[in-house]
């Protein structure tokens, strides 16, 4: 019997938002795998060991996949972990990939799980709390009412197109665009929310354009009407 790789999402950083299918699966696996080279440094396995200690006890699998956008450079650091883990599943033993947020939504996983897929190996994914739902509840607003639209935008899209469209906004993974976003925001009179390391250490919820700070982390979400 070949062994399964199951592509996990562990939720934004809040170990008590894991889900139980979830918990149940890295419970299960004998072996874990996570996109980073040390677990010291990926926030999904310092997420997943507290919900699920046993984790410390299992085989890891370090994927090294620079921090690059040199498709070429993280291509062939999926393809090497796509190699990595199917040795393990060779062997029968099921692996649990480990990403942060959803499995399917901007998600390390799926590059690998793709891969692994083409090899002729059983995948599956298991769903996590998205960030925007959780920044949604922490603010107290709804992501869609009626007839509302919703739009999911990575930091890298085009923010002047991006806020033309109808309905609702979701601004992911921002970084450097942080500033570029803000000014754009201020000078369209938009109604704005923000949330920085939502469901993490140091969270910090904003309510109205005029709140937010002049800096923000990686890890800050804006919903836009």
């Amino acid at each position: 019997m070949r062994g399964t790789l199951y592509g996990v999402g562990v939720g934004p950083g809040d170990p008590e938002d894991m889900t139980l299918k979830a918990v149940k699966i890295l419970k299960a696996c004998p072996v874990a795998a996570i996109p980073r080279k040390e677990p010291g440094r990926c926030m999904s396995y310092q997420v997943a060991v507290k919900a699920v200690p046993e984790l410390k006890d299992k085989e890891l699998v370090c994927v090294d996949v620079p921090m690059t956008k040199d498709r070429d450079a993280s291509a062939a650091g999926y393809r090497q972990g796509a190699a990595q883990i199917a040795g393990y599943l060779e062997r029968g033993q099921d692996v649990a990939f480990l990403t942060l947020g959803d499995s399917t939504i901007y998600a390390s996983d799926l590059y690998i799980v793709n891969q692994v897929r083409k090899m002729g190996f059983a995948v599956e994914l298991v769903n996590g709390i998205p960030s925007f739902c959780l920044a949604a509840a922490r603010l107290l607003t709804s992501l869609g009412e009626r007839e509302e639209e919703i739009h999911i935008l990575p930091g890298s899209y085009d923010i002047e197109a991006g806020l033309k469209l109808p309905g609702v906004k979701i601004l992911m993974k921002m970084g450097k665009q942080y500033k570029q976003v803000k000014d754009a925001l201020a000078r369209g009179g938009y109604d704005v929310r923000m949330a920085e390391n939502c469901g993490m250490a140091g969270e910090r919820v904003y309510r109205s354009l005029e709140e937010l700070p002049e800096e923000a982390g990686y890890y800050s979400l804006m919903i836009v009407r």
